[in-house]
Formats: structure tokens, sequence, C-alpha cells
């Protein structure tokens, strides 16, 4: 028998399934088994399951029986990941799920049944692929967060997410933490640049993508991008001190826009003398397949499987 080496990486987000196979050992992903589907999270529970399972069925029935490992989720929350039960209410999203254990229902949709499942927060996902193959690579302590229609975040020590410590925030996130008048969710994501542009000209643009064009062109919208870059470097930098991070990685869709707040966001950290680097993932979405394939390595899963969190 061959041993063992792929475990399919499953990305869900609020309308997709975005999965793969990957090699943990070589650390590459295989092209042609990868899978992006459009989801509709409004549907029963058998629907969502069946619409999940049609494109991992479609991997597993590309590769032999005996060389995989597993099938590891990057699951948003809310979510019980060390018993894998859904614990969606009142977001809007797969509330058809609340309350199943997708754990010991989710398989019985697969060709293969027998094949573990395991879960992880998708934005710890992203932070684990990042410091095992991508711009983390090689780190001690790394940080991660995507900026998108929410704030992601994950802080990294020795390949390991640090969920329960004096050094890092309650939850091992930073989203549900107060900032200025409310909280860093509000702050740093897509409706803050929508809500910011709104109130300094009075029109509406329906993202940050259109407010980016307009900044690279336009005094006045740059500068909503320079707001942000100095609200995050003023959010991070106490967290900084506490868990000096070697490195930033940043994802999401914001960070496509990063090359108009990276300066703010530096001569704040640098004003506060923190040495910290911040990069954009070249991973991307590929960096939660891999880390959420990890689950599947022997050593991860024993340092993590107790301290998953059940939120």
């Amino acid at each position: 028998m061959s041993e063992k080496d792929l475990t399919i990486g499953v990305d869900i987000g609020g309308s997709h399934i975005h999965c793969a196979a990957i090699n943990t050992q070589s650390g590459t992903l295989l092209e042609d088994t990868r899978v992006y589907t459009k989801v509709n999270n409004k549907l029963s529970k058998e629907e969502i399951f069946n619409q999940w399972a049609a494109p991992l069925n479609q991997i597993l029935d590309k590769l032999a029986v005996d060389r995989v490992k597993g099938i590891g989720f990057a699951m948003p929350g809310a979510f019980n990941y060390r018993e894998g039960v859904a614990l969606y209410e009142g977001n809007d999203k797969y509330e058809a799920l609340y309350g199943t254990n997708v754990k010991d229902t989710f398989p019985a949709y697969l060709d293969r049944p027998e094949t573990p499942i395991r879960f992880l927060n998708d934005a710890s996902a992203f932070a684990v692929g990042e410091n095992w193959f991508g711009e983390a690579k090689g780190t001690r302590r790394s940080i991660a967060i995507t900026l998108g229609t929410g704030f992601g975040s994950a802080l990294i020590e020795d390949g390991i997410p640090i969920v329960n410590r004096a050094d890092v925030p309650e939850q091992g996130c930073f989203w549900h933490l107060p900032h200025k008048d409310g909280m860093a969710d509000d702050y740093f994501s897509t409706r803050w640049f929508v809500n910011t542009f709104h109130s300094k000209t009075g029109q509406e643009l329906k993202g940050v993508k259109e407010i980016a064009d307009l900044a690279r062109q336009e005094v006045g919208a740059k500068a909503i991008f320079d707001l942000f870059g100095t609200n995050l470097g003023e959010f991070m930098a106490p967290w900084l001190k506490k868990f000096p991070a070697e490195v930033i990685v940043i994802g999401g869709n914001i960070a496509k826009a990063f090359d108009l707040f990276s300066d703010a966001l530096q001569q704040v950290l640098a004003n506060h003398e923190l040495t910290t680097s911040i990069t954009v993932s070249r991973l991307m979405e590929d960096a939660s397949l891999f880390g959420s394939a990890r689950l599947f390595e022997d050593t991860f899963w024993a340092a993590v499987k107790d301290n998953l969190p059940t939120i």
C-alpha cells in the first residue's frame, strides 16, 4: 500500500466552496484537482451538504483511496471546531445547519463516507497556511489578517494558532475587540470604507475596489486609505508589543489596495519603534487550503486538537 500523502483542503465561504488536494509532504497543490463552486447558503441542510459534497466527490474520484488521509475544512464561525457542530444563527448564512454535527452527518454525502474530516477556523487556516508555505514561512511568530467583508485574524507561534494566553487577545483574534466608537470589525472591513467615503463625499460606491481606483487619481479618496492605515497601525501596535511577531501577512480583497495604505501603516509602527515587517499574501485563498490540509499532519493535529475553539 502506498503512503497516504494527500489531504483535501477545503475553504467554506459564505457563498462558495473552494477545494483541492494538497501533498502535505512536498507542500504542493494539485492543480488538476482544484474546484471552486458557488453555494446558496439559504438552502436546506440536505441541499447545502449536496452542494459541498459535489466538488469533493469530483476530487475523491480522481485520487486513489490509499493516498487520501482526510478532508480538512476551513470554516467560518460560529462553529464548534472541536466537535464539528455548526452554530450559525442570526447571521444570514447556513442557518439551516444550526445545531448540526457536521463531522458526524456530512460524510454520508461523500462517495467515500469513511474519509475522516476535521475543522479549523477560516482565519486560523489562512494564518497556518501562510506560516507553513507562505510569506511567514521560517518565522517563529507571525500574525495573519484578512481584510474584506470582515476582519479575520490569527496569531501563530511555532506553527500553531495561539488562542488562550495572556499575550494574545481573547479567542486568539481581533475582530471583536473595542476600537474607537465600536469594535475592530467596524473599522477594518469593507463597510468602513463605504461608510467613510459616503460621509466625506456624499457619494455611494459599492466596494473598496471602486474607492481604490478613485484614490489612485484623487487626493481626497487617497486620504481615506491613509486614515485606514493609521487606524490599523494604532490598533495593532499594542498587540505587537505583547506578541512580537516578525511579520504580518495581509490577505482578503482590501489587501489588493495595500499600496494605498501601507505607508501610513508602516509610519505608525515606526513611531512605536516596532520592526515587524508587513507583506501581502501571495497564496491568498490558497493559504486556507494549505492550512486546513495541515489538520492531517500528525504533529500539528496533536498540538491543536485539544485547543480548538468551541464557539
